[in-house]
């Protein structure tokens, strides 16, 4: 209703008349708000059970965040219509909320919100600086494409007829127009933005530049043998580690004899020491190969020795381990003295996980109960000493795991066997000796979540570009990927820093010092 405040009635009855007419209007605005913002809310329970719900009711990650950030902004504005009061709109903008405090480290454009005159305006006196008060926004500068010209005069002699010239800056790729900053910003939007080459060809014609794909791919190709010694320096670091995780994750790669694609592996392995206070850098390697047989594996950690942790470790000590769960791959590096198999209990509570959301299982529920008392001892000794932390589990954790098994054993001929719960007792039986090891060992972990991390960066990029067109594509994606997100666990900004790598190796930087450009030693040549 909208209403004339300058010819408003008289008569105090009519007066009560529209007051009373706001005020329905109100309430109904509001009941209609209410009942939007509860089929909102519902909307929001079905996502969050497509989510962790069982996983045929599954949604995809990815479009569950999408349809979460439209949802959240409907429920908001829905929230300040409904709280607003009458005569005094504000809009979702206005709403009071925790201010955001803005990086110091990002440069600053000072604006002046003067008063226009220096007399006061109501008595005319002379106006003095008595303070004032300042706010932020955060704002953004489109990214701009622009031309280096090198320019190199050219000086004669007179007396011997010689000429000089300074010699041209070598060039990242050999008569190619891209400098490291344009190559560092091609591979972090296709291997960290999951943005494919032909959208970025496609971004780049709108700006007016016209960079074929192919164009495109050619400097990838070169950018990745530059960055290739980084990467194998890495190799060398991860293998190096006490403990080690691995996983690995399906690469699709074009086969154009088959008009198709067939299935490759890339292989992650991730070294991190914080959780026991380790100081040596966390980082990752990808590798990968055209197919998952046993001998992948056991190449890749030839030259280690330690802990290696992972999810398919089989140990059939205690009945018959299916395919489904157990790669044979890691069989024998079990055999090899010099590695330790540890086992993940975030995939073995998983299952009952699965089982007791399906059908409510009690034997289910009491075995995540214990599970987490397990996580919760976990989260207590985060990032202390071996040592202090194996004390702790012997104490508090071992008795936990003592109790379990022999209940286990006793729950299992009760069950009828091809039931989920029975699979999943044997799942975690067959496994046993390697799920307790983190007790013995305080640098073992309770759960492989480290590598897991590692692997969604890649099925985003999977999602994305379908696949990898040859196998010289794969193996550049996992160059450049193991160098991306080995930078961002070292908290290092990697366009920034690959940008700097490119531009040092392409001067000549000494293969001999190529630690001095891995992201726990990089210093940026500007410092």
């Amino acid at each position: 209703m909208s209403i004339d405040l300058a010819s408003l009635p008289e008569d105090v009855e009519t007066l009560h008349a529209l007051i009373g007419d706001l005020v329905r209007e109100r309430d109904s605005a509001r009941a209609e708000a209410e009942a939007e913002i509860a089929r909102l809310r519902g909307i929001l329970k079905t996502l969050q059970r497509m989510q962790f719900g069982r996983r045929s009711e599954r949604l995809d990650p990815d479009q569950l965040q999408l349809g979460l950030e439209d949802v959240a902004a409907d429920l908001a504005e829905l929230e300040e219509v409904a709280n607003s009061r009458p005569g005094n709109p504000r809009s979702p903008s206005d709403r009071a909320g925790p201010r955001l405090s803005l990086p110091d480290h990002l440069p600053r454009d000072e604006r002046v919100a003067d008063v226009d005159a220096e007399v006061c305006p109501c008595c005319g006196g002379l106006l003095y600086l008595i303070g004032e008060m300042v706010s932020e926004m955060l704002d953004h500068v489109p990214a701009q494409l622009r031309v280096v010209r090198i320019r190199r005069p050219k000086y004669g002699c007179r007396t011997c007829g010689t000429i000089h010239q300074a010699p041209a800056p070598e060039r990242p790729i050999a008569k190619g127009l891209a400098t490291p900053a344009l190559l560092s910003h091609v591979l972090i939007g296709k291997y960290c933005n999951h943005l494919p080459l032909f959208r970025q060809s496609q971004i780049f014609a709108r700006q007016g530049v016209t960079l074929n794909r192919s164009t495109l791919a050619n400097w990838v190709a070169g950018a990745a043998w530059w960055l290739a010694p980084i990467r194998d320096r890495i190799a060398d670091h991860v293998m190096s580690g006490e403990r080690v995780f691995a996983d690995d994750t399906v690469l699709p790669v074009l086969d154009p004899g088959r008009g198709r694609t067939r299935t490759g592996r890339l292989w992650v392995y991730a070294r991190d020491d914080r959780p026991w206070g380790g100081n040596d850098p966390p980082a990752v390697l990808y590798t990968y190969s055209p197919d998952r047989r046993a001998e992948r594996p056991a190449a890749h950690l030839e030259r280690f020795s330690g802990i290696l942790q992972g999810e398919r470790e089989p140990w059939p000590q205690w009945g018959r381990v299916s395919p489904a769960n157990g790669y044979p791959g890691f069989e024998p590096l079990a055999a090899r003295r010099d590695v330790d198999l540890a086992a993940c209990w975030a995939h073995a509570r998983r299952k009952f996980w699965e089982v007791h959301q399906a059908i409510g299982s009690p034997i289910a529920q009491e075995v995540l109960r214990r599970i987490a008392a397990l996580y919760a001892i976990e989260a207590e000794i985060r990032g202390r000493s071996a040592a202090g932390r194996q004390a702790v589990r012997n104490a508090r954790s071992r008795p936990i795991i003592d109790d379990l098994k022999p209940w286990l054993d006793l729950q299992l001929p009760r069950l009828p066997q091809r039931s989920g719960l029975a699979e999943a007792i044997r799942y975690a039986l067959a496994r046993w000796p390697a799920l307790c090891r983190f007790l013995d060992d305080g640098r073992i972990d309770l759960d492989t979540n480290t590598v897991e991390r590692a692997v969604r960066p890649v099925t985003l990029g999977r999602k994305n570009a379908l696949f990898a067109g040859s196998d010289g594509g794969a193996d550049r994606w996992a160059t450049i990927t193991t160098l991306i997100t080995t930078a961002k666990l070292n908290n290092v900004e990697p366009q920034a820093w690959i940008t700097d790598v490119l531009q040092r190796m392409a001067e000549g930087h000494p293969i001999s010092r190529v630690d001095d450009l891995l992201p726990w030693n990089w210093q940026h040549s500007s410092n």
